[in-house]
């Protein structure tokens, strides 16, 4: 039997709509069951509860006292245990509880599960207060899953030594990524990043792209560990990169958390940032937007409109973003065109002509002509193709063609 969620949902601005939308998904996403929402208006926060005793009230009468309580948006330490009281001792979980309850389902890579557990561990350390039933109250998410499965009478320091040895081992991760990264750069494989908001659609249009195989599924961070794959656009090769999706106000915390998996993201020479064209697409690109330029990103990016065969013909787009349909393969061959006019800078269209006495040169030089189009002349082997932007020196000597 699904654990029941019931919902507190603040009303502060005009965004709680998205974000009670979002929630909804979200306790979908960790298996457990909607049940209902109160919707308060917020104009002084309560210290105590975050929300006042009169409304604390209403609902604890509305409760059958076996729902979890989500309270979609952050608390502080005090308040949870606070309003789990006034609620009669109910389990209390924030929105970012939640999110990273998924993320302990979702987790599959080592380095994913280290970052989730530290994620989790940092946050519940400072809410551990106070004894027994209190404790037991804050025992992680929904179904108390990662960390939260541990007996949360463990004292403050065993967590703290385990933080320190997360820590650690992070560290080594974040090397072995690092030499991954600067590989990359020495060999200059281009690398494409797929972002944007969660459940848009960025797994199942890099499997359109490369045929990867990657899981996909309708629902909120199905996937949360990176993936990468290879493929080619006319013969240029590419590694492009699916990254863990963003949500609408993701704590800053955990956005820190995966800052090495998001890495990806920001050190790429393009950025894909899918949005879904039937949805707030609005709103998904300026969370990712907003996201992204809290990494320092600062690299080139193309919005991809996904899903657009679920509109009519007449709905309005937006400028400069380019429509496509992953399940279905709408657009695919126009996003291949603009992902290579985005980085035409980084590669030259040539003519090369080898002479009959340079075919050795041609046998070193073959691998980095991308679509190699060849003809043997009178006068030797006539090569078309393109060449990277760092490889253009090497190729002096028997340019037929100045790009």
């Amino acid at each position: 039997m699904s654990e029941k969620v019931y919902i507190i949902q603040p009303v502060e601005n005009n965004k709680f709509q998205i974000l009670h939308e979002e929630a909804v998904a979200l306790i979908d996403s960790a298996g457990a069951e909607y049940v209902g929402t109160t919707y308060q208006n917020i104009r002084e926060i309560n210290p105590a509860t975050y929300i006042g005793s009169g409304k604390t009230e209403e609902i604890k009468a509305a409760l059958s006292g076996e729902e979890t309580i989500l309270f979609n948006g952050d608390l502080s330490p005090s308040q949870m245990i606070n309003l789990s009281a006034a609620l009669g001792g109910q389990k209390v979980i924030d929105r970012t509880t939640l999110i990273l309850d998924i993320f302990a389902l979702r987790a599959e890579s080592g380095e994913g599960k280290i970052q989730v557990e530290l994620a989790q561990l940092k946050y519940i350390s400072p809410r551990l207060r106070g004894k027994g039933a209190a404790l037991s109250r804050l025992g992680g998410g929904i179904g108390t899953r990662g960390p939260g499965e541990t007996k949360l009478e463990t004292d403050r320091r065993h967590i703290k030594t385990r933080i320190r040895a997360l820590e650690e081992k992070l560290v080594h991760t974040e090397k072995r990524r690092s030499l991954t990264v600067q590989r990359r750069k020495k060999e200059r494989v281009r690398t494409i990043a797929l972002v944007g908001y969660t459940n848009v659609g960025k797994s199942t249009l890099m499997n359109a792209l490369t045929d990867a195989g990657v899981f996909v599924k309708d629902e909120l961070f199905a996937t949360l560990d990176p993936t990468s794959r290879s493929f080619e656009i006319e013969g240029v090769p590419f590694l492009l990169v699916d990254t863990v999706g963003f949500l609408q106000d993701l704590p800053h915390h955990l956005i820190e958390a995966f800052k090495s998996t998001l890495e990806s993201a920001v050190n790429c020479d393009l950025a894909l940032i899918v949005c879904d064209a039937a949805g707030d697409y609005e709103t998904q690109l300026s969370t990712t937007l907003e996201t992204l330029g809290s990494l320092g990103f600062d690299s080139p990016y193309l919005v991809v409109m996904n899903k657009c065969d679920t509109l009519s013909a007449h709905v309005p787009m937006p400028k400069n973003q380019i429509p496509v349909s992953a399940k279905t393969g709408i657009g695919l061959n126009e996003l291949k065109i603009k992902i290579l006019e985005a980085l035409q800078n980084e590669f030259y269209n040539v003519k090369l002509l080898f002479s009959y006495l340079q075919m050795k040169e041609y046998g070193t030089l073959r691998n980095f002509i991308y679509g190699e189009k060849s003809v043997y002349t009178d006068d030797g082997l006539e090569v078309t193709g393109r060449i990277s932007r760092e490889n253009y020196s090497k190729f002096n000597a028997f340019l037929a063609d100045i790009p």
